[in-house]
């Protein structure tokens, strides 16, 4: 039986999703030992790939601890020009680089952005000036852009809605990971100051660059291009994998492909864009956060520089945590906009600690609870989005559009703590603050609206509008179908 004679079919309506008799029973037995069989073969590798990449990207914060402004006589604000151009092609690389991940395959093009990055990060520890530092920054953006976007919507071609949020939920682990272990990696790396006459900056970046090269080579190798060419799958995996696929309202074997029209879909969906705003609230914690965390707790006390590394690790521990559980309860539960919006409020009350005149314990609090909303809020509307695109070309570049907008805010999140604002930050934590405020509005609205669509479905009142539609055109509507479910 291939994937066409295992179509989803709704002939009929008791209630909004319900599954055709044409739809095969699924032996969940199997299911579950497929699920650990992918979560072996694909997450491990996608973790190294975002943990070196998110290290590649932000280890210029711990760069800057060991004497790159001086060796390289960085004036006023131009280090907070070096950290934020790398965003301008970051995300101008986003979308286009979605757009021909199958074009290229996702093992060739995966592998060639990866092993390009790993050269361009271990490249910038030999930079002499700032020239030469905003030019490989401009070179790790371009390649690295592709990454994240790629690596989500490659997840959705093996894991369901209800298993996706766990998976790229791992992702940020990584990046956490990357916060923790990129403080001690570079104090240890410290240590090689004066080494073959370089300063202990460009140890840090030559040396944490380098393993990007190996696991994008890797790559090549370890990454298959689909379900259907996974060679770690058998056949019968291969048919539980379509049987799943098929069980999803929507996932029909035409939605699968790329189509031009899905493309512009995405573009004139105003969900599409409301989740790009919201993404761009949430990205300014994310970027302001894990970037200047180091130098933020530094100005707490009167810390050594390994004593503020050792402080940034529980953060990041206890943000890595909360996404977790929150990223498995939500896939349980269905509901993304719930968690996001609990999480954000939470760190709303974080930063309002930052912000006021408190003492430095109390302060060093408000740094916990901004990490505990961190990776909730910045993660679960990522799968949130791509949960309510069944179609794989608008999925793609809903995607795309979505992280491309988000990281704009990694352009103005370095602007947001001058050094001359230190010790305290205060318009950086309160424009944050705001920030993530503004996502939490978007995020609950969405939440409200989508529940809203999906009781009108339920009651039959959109059914109207295709009644002169056949069932198997209607089962190519994607989220515009009666019979679509959007996951809350």
């Amino acid at each position: 039986m291939d994937e066409e004679e295992i179509i989803q079919r709704v002939p009929s309506r008791d209630s909004i999703g319900k599954q055709a008799a044409h739809v095969p029973e699924i032996d969940y037995a199997a299911e579950k030992k497929l699920v650990r069989k992918l979560d072996l073969r694909i997450i491990p590798l996608f973790m190294l790939l975002y943990l070196f990449s998110f290290l590649d990207r932000v280890n210029i914060g711990n760069a800057r601890l060991y004497g790159l402004e001086e060796d390289l006589g960085l004036e006023e604000n131009q280090y907070q020009i070096a950290v934020s151009i790398l965003f301008v092609t970051y995300l101008l690389s986003e979308v286009p680089s979605n757009l021909v991940l199958k074009k290229f395959t996702p093992s060739r093009w995966i592998s060639f952005i990866a092993t390009s990055w790993g050269i361009i990060a271990t490249l910038t520890g030999i930079t002499q000036n700032y020239a030469g530092l905003i030019m490989w920054r401009l070179l790790l953006g371009l390649v690295e852009g592709g990454l994240f976007p790629g690596a989500t919507v490659y997840l959705t071609l093996f894991y369901t809605k209800r298993e996706l949020a766990l998976r790229v939920g791992y992702l940020f682990i990584s990046a956490a990971i990357a916060g923790a272990v990129g403080g001690l990696l570079a104090y240890g790396i410290g240590f090689m100051d004066g080494v073959a006459g370089q300063s202990g900056w460009r140890w840090i970046l030559i040396i944490e660059g380098l393993p990007s090269v190996v696991v994008g080579i890797a790559t090549w190798f370890l990454l298959a291009d689909d379900p259907e060419t996974a060679f770690y799958l058998s056949s019968e995996e291969k048919h539980l994998i379509k049987i799943r696929r098929a069980r999803q309202l929507g996932q029909t074997a035409s939605a699968q492909e790329f189509h031009k029209a899905d493309v512009y879909a995405a573009f004139k969906d105003w969900k599409v864009y409301a989740f790009c705003v919201g993404q761009f609230g949430t990205d300014t914690m994310l970027y302001g956060y894990s970037t200047f965390l180091p130098t933020i707790i530094k100005g707490l006390g009167t810390w050594t520089t390994a004593e503020t590394q050792a402080l940034t690790i529980p953060c990041y521990t206890l943000g890595a945590l909360s996404y977790v559980l929150m990223a498995r309860l939500s896939d349980i539960q269905q509901r993304r906009g719930l968690y996001t919006v609990i999480f954000g409020a939470i760190s709303v009350i974080g930063y309002g600690i930052l912000v006021s005149d408190a003492s430095t314990g109390v302060h060093y609090l408000g740094c916990f609870l901004v990490a505990m909303g961190l990776y909730v809020t910045t993660g679960l509307p990522l799968a949130w989005l791509a949960n309510n695109q069944p179609r794989y070309g608008k999925r793609t570049t809903a995607t795309g559009l979505q992280i491309t907008v988000g990281n704009i805010s990694g352009i103005m999140a370095p602007f947001l703590y001058p050094d001359s604002q230190g010790p305290r930050f205060i318009t950086g934590h309160a424009v944050t603050l705001a920030m993530v405020g503004m996502a939490n509005v978007i995020f609950a609205f969405m939440s409200w609206y989508l529940s809203r669509q999906n009781d009108r479905r339920n009651r039959g009142e959109e059914d109207a509008k295709f009644a002169n539609m056949a069932e198997d055109e209607i089962a190519e509507l994607g989220d515009k179908s009666p019979r679509f479910v959007y996951t809350i």
